[in-house]
């Protein structure tokens, strides 16, 4: 009689880390050759499931590849992954036949799917969809395909915490244990005591990858010492700046690199709870975090005496309603108690009263993302990348007006030049240069002559602006800068949590002030010239006492973009000021339409439109514009069928 065997095999973390690296048995691995793609028996398709892929259409693309495949009766493993970089080749779709180069398609609709997979299965890369495969000695690489690290955007990178995001499976824990994960945490807690590995994170001179970059394992230290029957630790991954969306990409690509982070810095600071603050919008982040949660608990990498070392961790995801007030830590721990989220006055730090009035560690996700490879490597490894007063790499997201938007890794040291016109190939269309934001809303908008300037915390702190969480928001010749300083001061104006006068009433006086140099008078009068004039020269002092009196970051880096175009773009603010003109012709209220009498058929449809009758003119004869009621909206010229409107 046949016995059932219902025992289960333990899970892969389990086998994987009872060996030696160098010592793994055999079945070990060919396992571990598989998930790594090393060797495959069967075609793999990897379709890029991000934020950025799925908004491009990344959802048509997999229907079209799940269709074709059952359509042929092709066997196939179809895996989705996050995003590799480029957002510009969104959708992208990658494909690996058995002994062959992955390689990497870009902008693939579902229209072109079985263009591009009949190709392949003929061992045929279209070149016109291939943006490059990747290389490894252990496949057979097509002729005349780039290789992916020699693409401009990749060269100058050196992907440390980025260089298995878009790669592998983010749900799959064993495809990250295979690339290397969660070993560094388990050496830390295996090796190491708690002061050890504050002491090895300092060593490496990490520091703090947003707002004023503190030394990390400086920070950790004052927890670490601090007398308390609790500690936490909690990441920061409230991502709120428009045009920065790394902690989204991570947590979306390799969540569980983030746990790994937040394993080890909570065992550095002796918690034993930690949060990840996430908004609550992030839904796919959201759901492979949780999803890479529930499988670090089940390879008990989280959880009750971790590997037998002694050590706990729980960790929470809590979901924040989107607030850019939480962004800032006192808030945020305001908004985990179940508060609302609200700055509260420093000293006392979090590192000594944080939540709870506890002892309280606030990293963000990139800050935590960066340890595992300084247990990887070593800190003396570490610390030779970079410049003598910031290590490491430091990851952007470019967007705005260049060829290529995405987030680029680089040594800390590289120039914005570099970034801008090496990795993402400057500006589309032979458009000029005119600014590049830094820092999101609370950051600087930089002239031309500053992009040469090193990425280094200590060097952009002499410049005279500061590094921020990191999104760098590219602006060509058609950008209007006072409309890109109104729309920062009325951002601020409605994230503001109104706690302090300064920073409620004084962003809201910053937006009505630049408002009113946008807009044409409604009576030509010389009253109304001189408020203009008065409130722009009253714009520098007014920004000025909100940085210096407001209580929260939020207010004193709040004018940091008003100040910075102020100074280097002031003459573009003169020319609305004194001419009423928008050089981008982007204010709308300050275009000058007119009525080229030559090509006007007297047809009658702009006047009709106009909706201030600013348009007169006979049936079949030339109209003409009245400047004094035009208002700009711009109607007649979409109107107008005979290309006779033009503006100024």
């Amino acid at each position: 009689m046949a016995v059932e065997n219902d025992m289960q095999m333990p899970p892969f973390a389990a086998q994987y880390f009872a060996w030696p690296a160098d010592q793994l048995p055999k079945d070990l691995r060919k396992q571990v050759a598989c998930l790594r793609r090393d060797t495959i028996e069967k075609l793999h398709i990897f379709i890029a499931m991000d934020t950025s892929g799925i908004v491009a259409g990344a959802k048509k693309t997999l229907e079209a590849v799940y269709k074709y495949l059952n359509e042929r009766g092709i066997e196939a493993k179809v895996i989705e992954t996050g995003n590799m970089g480029i957002s510009s080749f969104s959708p992208v779709m990658e494909v690996q036949l058995p002994g062959y180069s992955r390689v990497c398609f870009k902008c693939v609709t579902s229209e072109t799917v079985p263009t591009i997979l009949d190709a392949v299965l003929n061992k045929e890369i279209l070149p016109e969809y291939a943006a490059g495969q990747y290389k490894n000695p252990l496949h057979e690489a097509y002729e005349n395909v780039p290789f992916m690290h020699e693409h401009p955007f990749f060269v100058r990178q050196n992907r440390l915490i980025l260089k298995n995001c878009g790669h592998i499976d983010p749900v799959n824990i064993d495809e990250y244990i295979a690339f290397g994960g969660y070993t560094p945490f388990l050496k830390a807690i295996s090796n190491y005591t708690p002061d050890v590995v504050c002491d090895l994170v300092e060593m490496s001179g990490l520091r703090g990858r947003s707002g004023s970059g503190f030394p990390v394992g400086e920070k950790w230290k004052i927890t670490l010492t601090t007398a308390a029957d609790e500690k936490f630790l909690i990441c920061n991954a409230d991502e709120s700046d428009p045009g920065a969306f790394m902690d989204r990409t991570l947590l979306e690509g390799i969540p569980h690199r983030i746990i790994e982070g937040i394993a080890i810095a909570s065992y550095a600071i002796g918690a034993k709870t930690a949060y990840l603050y996430i908004k609550n919008e992030y839904h796919l982040a959201i759901d492979r975090l949780e999803k890479a949660l529930i499988q670090a608990d089940a390879n008990g990498i989280i959880g009750n005496n971790i590997f037998n070392s002694g050590y706990s961790l729980h960790i929470k995801v809590v979901k924040g309603a989107g607030a850019f007030i939480c962004g800032e830590e006192t808030a945020l721990i305001s908004s985990i108690e179940g508060n609302r989220g609200m700055p509260r006055h420093k000293p006392p730090y979090p590192s000594t009263v944080g939540l709870f009035g506890k002892p309280t560690i606030v990293n963000n996700a990139e800050t935590l993302a960066s340890i595992p490879t300084i247990f990887e490597f070593g800190p003396q490894w570490f610390s030779k990348i970079g410049t003598q007063h910031s290590k490491g790499t430091k990851i952007f997201t470019v967007s705005g007006k260049v060829r290529f938007t995405g987030l680029v890794e680089i040594p800390l040291g590289t120039t914005f030049r570099e970034i801008i016109f090496g990795c993402c190939g400057g500006m589309p269309g032979d458009k000029n240069f005119k600014s590049l934001l830094i820092g999101g809303p609370l950051g600087y908008c930089i002239h031309e002559d500053l992009l040469d300037t090193p990425i280094d915390f200590k060097t952009l702190e002499k410049a005279g602006f500061t590094m921020g969480s990191g999104g760098l928001v590219v602006m060509d010749e058609d950008t209007c800068m006072v409309d890109m300083a109104m729309y920062f001061a009325s951002f601020i104006r409605r994230e503001s949590c109104g706690k302090c006068i300064p920073c409620r009433e004084g962003s809201k006086r910053m937006y009505e002030i630049l408002e009113m140099i946008t807009q044409k008078p409604a009576v030509q009068s010389g009253h109304d010239t001189l408020r203009r004039f008065k409130g722009i020269m009253q714009l520098g002092r007014l920004a000025e006492v909100i940085r210096d009196t407001s209580l929260c970051g939020l207010g004193k880096y709040a004018p940091n973009t008003v100040l910075s175009i102020l100074k280097y773009y002031h003459t573009e603010i003169e020319e609305h000021i004194y001419d009423r003109q928008c050089r981008a012709n982007v204010c709308k209220e300050l275009k000058t339409f007119y009525i080229d009498v030559e090509k006007c058929t007297g047809c009658h449809a702009c006047a009709s439109k106009c909706p201030t009758q600013a348009i007169i003119g006979s049936p079949r004869k030339p109209h003409f514009i009245v400047e004094e009621k035009c208002i700009g909206c711009g109607v007649c010229y979409d109107t107008c069928k005979f290309v006779a409107i033009y503006q100024k």
